[in-house]
Protein backbone atom coordinates (compact mmCIF):
# COMPACT_ATOMS: atom_id res chain seq x y z
CA UNK A 1 0.00 0.00 0.00
CA UNK A 2 1.37 3.40 -0.98
CA UNK A 3 1.93 6.31 1.42
CA UNK A 4 -0.98 8.15 -0.19
CA UNK A 5 -3.25 5.15 0.29
CA UNK A 6 -2.20 4.82 3.93
CA UNK A 7 -2.85 8.52 4.51
CA UNK A 8 -6.31 8.23 2.99
CA UNK A 9 -7.31 5.10 4.89
CA UNK A 10 -9.40 5.55 8.01
CA UNK A 11 -7.54 4.15 10.99
CA UNK A 12 -8.79 0.98 12.64
CA UNK A 13 -8.78 2.84 15.96
CA UNK A 14 -11.11 5.52 14.58
CA UNK A 15 -13.38 2.79 13.20
CA UNK A 16 -13.56 1.11 16.60
CA UNK A 17 -14.38 4.41 18.31
CA UNK A 18 -17.13 5.09 15.79
CA UNK A 19 -18.57 1.63 16.40
CA UNK A 20 -18.39 2.16 20.16
CA UNK A 21 -20.25 5.45 19.89
CA UNK A 22 -23.34 3.62 18.63
CA UNK A 23 -23.60 1.48 21.78
CA UNK A 24 -21.63 3.38 24.48
CA UNK A 25 -22.28 7.06 25.35
CA UNK A 26 -19.53 8.95 23.54
CA UNK A 27 -17.83 5.64 22.76
CA UNK A 28 -15.97 5.40 26.08
CA UNK A 29 -16.78 4.27 29.61
CA UNK A 30 -14.94 7.15 31.27
CA UNK A 31 -14.95 10.68 29.86
CA UNK A 32 -11.19 11.15 30.26
CA UNK A 33 -10.60 8.38 27.71
CA UNK A 34 -11.98 10.52 24.88
CA UNK A 35 -8.79 12.47 24.24
CA UNK A 36 -7.92 11.72 20.62
CA UNK A 37 -5.45 9.26 19.12
CA UNK A 38 -4.81 6.52 19.94
CA UNK A 39 -8.54 5.89 19.83
CA UNK A 40 -8.33 2.23 20.77
CA UNK A 41 -5.66 0.09 22.41
CA UNK A 42 -5.39 -3.61 21.66
CA UNK A 43 -2.31 -4.91 23.51
CA UNK A 44 -0.06 -4.09 26.44
CA UNK A 45 3.20 -5.56 27.68
CA UNK A 46 5.84 -4.22 30.02
CA UNK A 47 6.26 -0.48 29.53
CA UNK A 48 4.47 -0.45 26.16
CA UNK A 49 0.94 -0.41 24.78
CA UNK A 50 -0.11 -0.99 21.17
CA UNK A 51 -3.00 0.67 19.41
CA UNK A 52 -5.47 -0.81 16.93
CA UNK A 53 -3.31 0.38 14.03
CA UNK A 54 -0.21 -1.42 15.28
CA UNK A 55 1.67 1.57 16.69
CA UNK A 56 3.57 1.06 19.95
CA UNK A 57 3.73 3.68 22.68
CA UNK A 58 6.00 3.94 25.69
CA UNK A 59 3.35 4.19 28.38
CA UNK A 60 3.56 6.90 31.04
CA UNK A 61 -0.22 7.11 31.48
CA UNK A 62 -0.28 3.62 33.01
CA UNK A 63 -4.07 3.60 33.40
CA UNK A 64 -3.91 6.62 35.71
CA UNK A 65 -1.17 4.87 37.68
CA UNK A 66 -2.83 1.49 38.14
CA UNK A 67 0.06 -0.21 36.35
CA UNK A 68 2.92 -0.39 38.83
CA UNK A 69 4.99 -3.42 37.84
CA UNK A 70 4.42 -3.05 34.09
CA UNK A 71 1.65 -4.35 31.87
CA UNK A 72 0.98 -8.09 31.99
CA UNK A 73 3.50 -8.59 34.79
CA UNK A 74 4.01 -12.38 34.98
CA UNK A 75 4.29 -12.26 38.78
CA UNK A 76 0.69 -11.08 38.89
CA UNK A 77 -0.88 -12.68 35.83
CA UNK A 78 0.47 -16.15 36.63
CA UNK A 79 -1.07 -15.95 40.11
CA UNK A 80 -4.38 -14.84 38.63
CA UNK A 81 -4.42 -17.71 36.14
CA UNK A 82 -3.93 -20.16 38.98
CA UNK A 83 -6.69 -18.50 41.00
CA UNK A 84 -9.18 -18.74 38.15
CA UNK A 85 -8.99 -22.51 38.42
CA UNK A 86 -9.98 -22.36 42.09
CA UNK A 87 -12.77 -20.58 43.91
CA UNK A 88 -14.56 -17.83 42.00
CA UNK A 89 -17.29 -15.42 43.10
CA UNK A 90 -19.30 -17.26 45.74
CA UNK A 91 -20.89 -14.47 47.77
CA UNK A 92 -20.90 -16.57 50.92
CA UNK A 93 -18.61 -16.54 53.93
CA UNK A 94 -14.99 -15.71 53.23
CA UNK A 95 -12.25 -17.01 50.93
CA UNK A 96 -8.57 -17.54 51.66
CA UNK A 97 -7.36 -14.78 49.28
CA UNK A 98 -9.43 -12.20 51.19
CA UNK A 99 -7.84 -13.23 54.47
CA UNK A 100 -4.32 -13.22 53.06
CA UNK A 101 -4.80 -9.80 51.48
CA UNK A 102 -6.11 -8.26 54.71
CA UNK A 103 -3.17 -9.76 56.58
CA UNK A 104 -0.68 -8.33 54.09
CA UNK A 105 -2.28 -4.88 54.17
CA UNK A 106 -2.30 -4.86 57.97
CA UNK A 107 1.38 -5.78 57.97
CA UNK A 108 2.44 -3.18 55.41
CA UNK A 109 0.29 -0.07 56.03
CA UNK A 110 1.47 1.40 59.36
CA UNK A 111 -1.95 2.64 60.55
CA UNK A 112 -3.89 -0.49 59.55
CA UNK A 113 -5.19 -3.15 61.90
CA UNK A 114 -8.14 -4.27 59.77
CA UNK A 115 -9.29 -3.68 56.20
CA UNK A 116 -12.34 -4.05 54.01
CA UNK A 117 -12.11 -4.74 50.30
CA UNK A 118 -13.84 -2.89 47.48
CA UNK A 119 -13.55 -2.84 43.69
CA UNK A 120 -12.45 0.77 43.20
CA UNK A 121 -10.95 3.76 44.94
CA UNK A 122 -14.27 5.62 44.70
CA UNK A 123 -15.99 2.85 46.66
CA UNK A 124 -13.23 2.97 49.27
CA UNK A 125 -13.50 6.73 49.83
CA UNK A 126 -17.30 6.52 49.96
CA UNK A 127 -16.97 3.94 52.74
CA UNK A 128 -14.41 6.09 54.57
CA UNK A 129 -16.62 9.18 54.51
CA UNK A 130 -19.73 7.32 55.64
CA UNK A 131 -17.77 5.66 58.45
CA UNK A 132 -16.35 9.03 59.55
CA UNK A 133 -19.78 10.61 59.78
CA UNK A 134 -21.15 7.65 61.70
CA UNK A 135 -18.28 7.53 64.18
CA UNK A 136 -18.28 11.27 64.90
CA UNK A 137 -21.98 12.03 64.47
CA UNK A 138 -21.02 15.06 62.38
CA UNK A 139 -22.18 16.04 58.88
CA UNK A 140 -19.32 17.91 57.20
CA UNK A 141 -16.25 16.75 55.28
CA UNK A 142 -13.23 18.91 54.50
CA UNK A 143 -11.21 18.36 51.33
CA UNK A 144 -8.60 20.40 49.47
CA UNK A 145 -8.95 22.28 46.21
CA UNK A 146 -7.40 20.04 43.55
CA UNK A 147 -7.91 16.79 45.43
CA UNK A 148 -9.90 14.05 43.71
CA UNK A 149 -11.46 11.33 45.83
CA UNK A 150 -13.80 9.61 43.41
CA UNK A 151 -17.00 10.25 41.53
CA UNK A 152 -19.54 10.02 44.37
CA UNK A 153 -21.54 13.05 45.48
CA UNK A 154 -19.75 13.74 48.76
CA UNK A 155 -16.46 14.63 47.07
CA UNK A 156 -17.28 15.32 43.40
CA UNK A 157 -16.33 18.97 43.45
CA UNK A 158 -13.38 21.37 43.15
CA UNK A 159 -10.68 19.37 41.45
CA UNK A 160 -9.20 21.06 38.35
CA UNK A 161 -11.18 24.27 38.75
CA UNK A 162 -10.93 27.36 36.61
CA UNK A 163 -9.67 30.40 38.56
CA UNK A 164 -13.15 31.92 38.75
CA UNK A 165 -14.59 28.71 40.30
CA UNK A 166 -11.72 27.54 42.47
CA UNK A 167 -12.59 27.41 46.20
CA UNK A 168 -16.22 28.21 45.36
CA UNK A 169 -18.94 25.92 44.06
CA UNK A 170 -17.43 23.78 41.31
CA UNK A 171 -19.24 20.44 41.06
CA UNK A 172 -17.86 17.80 38.71
CA UNK A 173 -21.31 16.78 37.53
CA UNK A 174 -24.92 17.77 37.18
CA UNK A 175 -27.37 15.79 39.24
CA UNK A 176 -25.71 16.25 42.63
CA UNK A 177 -27.97 17.48 45.43
CA UNK A 178 -26.95 20.96 46.61
CA UNK A 179 -27.00 19.66 50.18
CA UNK A 180 -24.31 17.11 49.30
CA UNK A 181 -22.08 19.77 47.76
CA UNK A 182 -22.57 22.13 50.68
CA UNK A 183 -21.60 19.40 53.14
CA UNK A 184 -18.06 19.32 51.73
CA UNK A 185 -15.79 22.24 52.61
CA UNK A 186 -12.81 23.36 50.53
CA UNK A 187 -9.40 24.36 51.90
CA UNK A 188 -6.02 25.13 50.33
CA UNK A 189 -3.34 22.44 50.29
CA UNK A 190 -0.20 23.26 52.29
CA UNK A 191 -2.09 26.04 54.09
CA UNK A 192 -2.99 25.17 57.68
CA UNK A 193 -4.59 28.56 58.25
CA UNK A 194 -7.25 27.78 55.64
CA UNK A 195 -8.10 24.60 57.57
CA UNK A 196 -8.20 26.42 60.91
CA UNK A 197 -10.56 29.00 59.45
CA UNK A 198 -13.03 26.30 58.42
CA UNK A 199 -12.90 24.70 61.87
CA UNK A 200 -13.62 28.09 63.40
CA UNK A 201 -16.51 28.67 61.01
CA UNK A 202 -18.01 25.20 61.61
CA UNK A 203 -17.25 24.24 65.22
CA UNK A 204 -18.00 20.60 66.13
CA UNK A 205 -19.43 19.88 62.68
CA UNK A 206 -16.47 18.52 60.69
CA UNK A 207 -16.41 14.73 60.70
CA UNK A 208 -13.17 14.25 58.75
CA UNK A 209 -10.44 15.82 56.70
CA UNK A 210 -9.73 13.78 53.58
CA UNK A 211 -6.54 14.40 51.63
CA UNK A 212 -4.31 12.93 48.99
CA UNK A 213 -0.96 13.04 50.83
CA UNK A 214 0.43 14.14 47.47
CA UNK A 215 -2.38 15.57 45.30
CA UNK A 216 -1.48 13.64 42.16
CA UNK A 217 -4.77 14.47 40.50
CA UNK A 218 -3.32 17.91 39.80
CA UNK A 219 0.15 16.61 38.98
CA UNK A 220 2.23 16.44 42.12
CA UNK A 221 1.90 18.94 44.97
CA UNK A 222 4.40 17.77 47.58
CA UNK A 223 3.28 18.46 51.16
CA UNK A 224 5.42 20.35 53.64
CA UNK A 225 6.13 18.12 56.66
CA UNK A 226 4.71 20.72 59.03
CA UNK A 227 1.47 20.79 57.03
CA UNK A 228 0.80 17.06 57.39
CA UNK A 229 1.86 17.09 61.04
CA UNK A 230 -0.34 20.12 61.64
CA UNK A 231 -3.36 18.39 60.11
CA UNK A 232 -2.84 15.46 62.43
CA UNK A 233 -2.76 17.82 65.42
CA UNK A 234 -5.78 19.86 64.27
CA UNK A 235 -8.02 16.90 63.54
CA UNK A 236 -7.18 15.30 66.87
CA UNK A 237 -7.82 18.52 68.79
CA UNK A 238 -11.20 19.01 67.09
CA UNK A 239 -12.37 15.41 67.34
CA UNK A 240 -12.31 14.77 63.60
CA UNK A 241 -10.84 11.85 61.70
CA UNK A 242 -7.93 12.24 59.31
CA UNK A 243 -8.30 10.22 56.10
CA UNK A 244 -5.33 9.61 53.84
CA UNK A 245 -6.58 8.87 50.34
CA UNK A 246 -3.64 6.76 49.18
CA UNK A 247 -5.39 5.41 46.11
CA UNK A 248 -2.48 6.77 44.05
CA UNK A 249 0.35 7.17 46.56
CA UNK A 250 -0.30 3.82 48.26
CA UNK A 251 2.18 1.07 47.33
CA UNK A 252 3.61 3.31 44.58
CA UNK A 253 5.92 5.53 46.64
CA UNK A 254 6.61 3.12 49.49
CA UNK A 255 5.31 -0.27 50.55
CA UNK A 256 3.50 1.36 53.48
CA UNK A 257 2.29 4.31 51.43
CA UNK A 258 3.14 7.95 51.96
CA UNK A 259 2.33 7.62 55.67
CA UNK A 260 5.42 5.43 55.95
CA UNK A 261 7.48 8.22 54.39
CA UNK A 262 6.08 11.16 56.35
CA UNK A 263 5.64 9.31 59.66
CA UNK A 264 2.14 10.70 60.24
CA UNK A 265 -0.55 8.15 61.04
CA UNK A 266 -4.05 8.83 59.68
CA UNK A 267 -7.18 7.38 61.23
CA UNK A 268 -8.31 5.81 57.96
CA UNK A 269 -6.51 4.95 54.73
CA UNK A 270 -8.01 4.27 51.32
CA UNK A 271 -6.07 2.56 48.55
CA UNK A 272 -6.47 0.97 45.13
CA UNK A 273 -4.96 1.61 41.66
CA UNK A 274 -1.49 0.08 41.77
CA UNK A 275 -2.43 -2.38 44.52
CA UNK A 276 -3.57 -4.94 41.94
CA UNK A 277 -1.37 -3.84 39.00
CA UNK A 278 -4.39 -3.25 36.80
CA UNK A 279 -6.93 -5.63 38.28
CA UNK A 280 -10.00 -3.96 39.82
CA UNK A 281 -9.58 -3.57 43.55
CA UNK A 282 -9.64 -0.98 46.31
CA UNK A 283 -9.79 -0.98 50.05
CA UNK A 284 -10.16 0.86 53.32
CA UNK A 285 -8.02 0.19 56.39
CA UNK A 286 -7.79 1.52 59.91
CA UNK A 287 -7.62 0.59 63.58
CA UNK A 288 -9.93 -2.11 64.89
CA UNK A 289 -12.00 0.27 67.04
CA UNK A 290 -13.06 2.21 63.95
CA UNK A 291 -13.41 -0.68 61.50
CA UNK A 292 -15.70 -2.58 63.87
CA UNK A 293 -18.36 0.08 63.34
CA UNK A 294 -19.27 -1.83 60.17
CA UNK A 295 -22.36 -3.98 60.58
CA UNK A 296 -20.41 -7.07 59.57
CA UNK A 297 -18.81 -6.75 63.03
CA UNK A 298 -22.03 -5.77 64.80
CA UNK A 299 -21.81 -2.03 64.22
CA UNK A 300 -24.24 0.33 62.52
CA UNK A 301 -22.42 1.22 59.26
CA UNK A 302 -23.52 -0.77 56.23
CA UNK A 303 -20.90 -2.98 54.60
CA UNK A 304 -22.24 -4.53 51.40
CA UNK A 305 -21.12 -5.41 47.89
CA UNK A 306 -21.24 -8.66 45.97
CA UNK A 307 -17.80 -8.10 44.50
CA UNK A 308 -16.12 -7.07 47.76
CA UNK A 309 -13.24 -9.44 48.41
CA UNK A 310 -13.34 -10.84 44.88
CA UNK A 311 -10.89 -13.78 45.03
CA UNK A 312 -9.28 -13.06 41.65
CA UNK A 313 -8.70 -9.37 42.37
CA UNK A 314 -7.50 -10.24 45.87
CA UNK A 315 -5.01 -12.68 44.37
CA UNK A 316 -3.70 -9.98 42.02
CA UNK A 317 -3.22 -7.64 44.98
CA UNK A 318 -1.49 -10.35 47.04
CA UNK A 319 0.92 -11.01 44.18
CA UNK A 320 1.64 -7.31 43.68
CA UNK A 321 2.21 -6.53 47.35
CA UNK A 322 4.30 -9.68 47.82
CA UNK A 323 6.50 -8.70 44.89
CA UNK A 324 7.01 -5.21 46.32
CA UNK A 325 7.80 -6.62 49.77
CA UNK A 326 10.32 -9.08 48.35
CA UNK A 327 11.90 -6.55 45.95
CA UNK A 328 12.58 -3.35 47.91
CA UNK A 329 14.88 -2.28 45.07
CA UNK A 330 11.69 -1.49 43.13
CA UNK A 331 11.43 1.77 45.03
CA UNK A 332 15.10 2.61 44.56
CA UNK A 333 14.83 2.06 40.79
CA UNK A 334 11.56 3.89 40.16
CA UNK A 335 12.54 6.81 42.38
CA UNK A 336 15.89 7.04 40.57
CA UNK A 337 14.17 7.01 37.17
CA UNK A 338 11.74 9.69 38.36
CA UNK A 339 14.65 11.82 39.54
CA UNK A 340 16.37 11.28 36.18
CA UNK A 341 13.29 12.45 34.32
CA UNK A 342 12.73 15.52 36.49
CA UNK A 343 16.40 16.54 36.35
CA UNK A 344 16.44 16.05 32.59
CA UNK A 345 13.31 18.15 32.06
CA UNK A 346 14.68 20.87 34.33
CA UNK A 347 17.90 21.00 32.33
CA UNK A 348 16.10 21.08 28.98
CA UNK A 349 13.80 23.92 30.07
CA UNK A 350 16.78 25.93 31.27
CA UNK A 351 18.61 25.26 28.01
CA UNK A 352 15.62 26.38 25.92
CA UNK A 353 14.60 29.28 28.12
CA UNK A 354 11.21 27.73 28.86
CA UNK A 355 9.52 28.88 32.07
CA UNK A 356 8.47 25.54 33.55
CA UNK A 357 8.85 23.47 36.70
CA UNK A 358 9.51 19.73 36.73
CA UNK A 359 7.67 18.43 39.78
CA UNK A 360 6.84 15.07 41.25
CA UNK A 361 7.77 12.41 43.76
CA UNK A 362 9.19 8.95 43.30
CA UNK A 363 8.19 7.59 39.91
CA UNK A 364 5.53 10.26 39.28
CA UNK A 365 6.43 13.39 37.32
CA UNK A 366 4.72 16.45 35.90
CA UNK A 367 6.00 19.45 33.96
CA UNK A 368 4.12 22.56 35.04
CA UNK A 369 4.36 25.48 32.64
CA UNK A 370 4.93 28.05 35.33
CA UNK A 371 7.84 28.95 37.57
CA UNK A 372 8.43 27.80 41.14
CA UNK A 373 7.49 27.82 43.93
CA UNK A 374 4.43 25.61 43.63
CA UNK A 375 2.89 24.70 46.97
CA UNK A 376 -0.87 24.71 46.50
CA UNK A 377 -3.63 25.06 43.94
CA UNK A 378 -3.35 28.85 43.87
CA UNK A 379 0.10 28.45 42.38
CA UNK A 380 -1.25 26.02 39.76
CA UNK A 381 -3.64 28.68 38.49
CA UNK A 382 -0.56 30.30 36.92
CA UNK A 383 0.02 27.17 34.81
CA UNK A 384 -0.15 27.65 31.04
CA UNK A 385 -2.83 25.07 30.32
CA UNK A 386 -2.50 25.35 26.54
CA UNK A 387 1.20 24.55 26.69
CA UNK A 388 0.59 21.71 29.16
CA UNK A 389 -1.91 20.01 26.86
CA UNK A 390 0.18 20.66 23.75
CA UNK A 391 3.26 19.11 25.35
CA UNK A 392 1.40 15.91 26.29
CA UNK A 393 -0.44 15.72 22.97
CA UNK A 394 2.74 16.02 20.94
CA UNK A 395 4.64 13.59 23.13
CA UNK A 396 1.86 11.07 22.55
CA UNK A 397 1.97 11.71 18.80
CA UNK A 398 5.67 10.83 18.94
CA UNK A 399 5.00 7.53 20.68
CA UNK A 400 5.15 8.48 24.37
CA UNK A 401 1.70 7.99 25.90
CA UNK A 402 0.93 10.98 28.14
CA UNK A 403 -2.64 12.04 28.88
CA UNK A 404 -3.25 15.34 27.02
CA UNK A 405 -5.33 16.99 29.73
CA UNK A 406 -4.10 19.82 31.90
CA UNK A 407 -2.45 18.98 35.22
CA UNK A 408 -2.49 15.22 34.58
CA UNK A 409 0.53 13.31 35.86
CA UNK A 410 2.84 10.69 34.36
CA UNK A 411 4.07 7.42 35.88
CA UNK A 412 7.22 5.34 35.75
CA UNK A 413 6.72 1.61 36.28
CA UNK A 414 9.08 -1.24 37.10
CA UNK A 415 9.22 -2.00 33.37
CA UNK A 416 10.78 1.36 32.40
CA UNK A 417 14.52 1.61 31.90
CA UNK A 418 17.11 4.41 31.98
CA UNK A 419 17.26 4.17 28.18
CA UNK A 420 13.49 4.78 28.05
CA UNK A 421 13.90 7.93 30.13
CA UNK A 422 16.74 9.21 27.97
CA UNK A 423 14.79 8.60 24.78
CA UNK A 424 11.80 10.39 26.29
CA UNK A 425 13.96 13.38 27.19
CA UNK A 426 15.31 13.60 23.64
CA UNK A 427 11.75 13.77 22.31
CA UNK A 428 10.77 16.27 25.02
CA UNK A 429 13.58 18.59 23.95
CA UNK A 430 12.25 18.66 20.39
CA UNK A 431 8.65 19.13 21.48
CA UNK A 432 9.47 21.92 23.93
CA UNK A 433 11.56 23.71 21.34
CA UNK A 434 8.70 23.50 18.85
CA UNK A 435 5.97 24.79 21.15
CA UNK A 436 8.33 27.59 22.28
CA UNK A 437 9.02 28.59 18.67
CA UNK A 438 5.29 28.50 17.87
CA UNK A 439 4.59 30.96 20.65
CA UNK A 440 2.49 28.63 22.76
CA UNK A 441 4.35 29.66 25.90
CA UNK A 442 3.39 33.28 25.58
CA UNK A 443 0.38 33.49 27.89
CA UNK A 444 0.35 31.73 31.21
CA UNK A 445 -3.16 31.44 32.68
Amino acid sequence: MTTAELAGRRSRGAELLAAAQTVIPGGVNSATRLVGAPHALTAASGAYVTDADGRRYLDYHAAFGAILLGHAAPEVDDAVRAAIGGVDLVGWGVTEPEIELARLVSETIPSAEQMISAMSGSEATAQAIRLSRAVTGRPLILKFQGGFHGWHDAVARNVISAPDRAYGSDPLSAGILPEALESTLIAEFNDLDSVRALYEAHPDRIAAVIMEPIPHNVGALVPAPEFVEGLRTLTTEHGSLLIFDEVITGFRHALGGYQQICGVMPDLTTFGKAMGNGYPIGGLAGPRHLMEHFNSAGGDVLLAGTFNGNPVSSTAAIATITYLRDHPDFYERTHALGDRMRAGLTGICAELGVAATAAGFGGVFALYFTESPIRGYRDLMRNNNDAYVAFHRRMTDRGFLMLPLTLKRNHVSAAHTPADIDRTLEAARDVLRTIRDEGLLGSAR
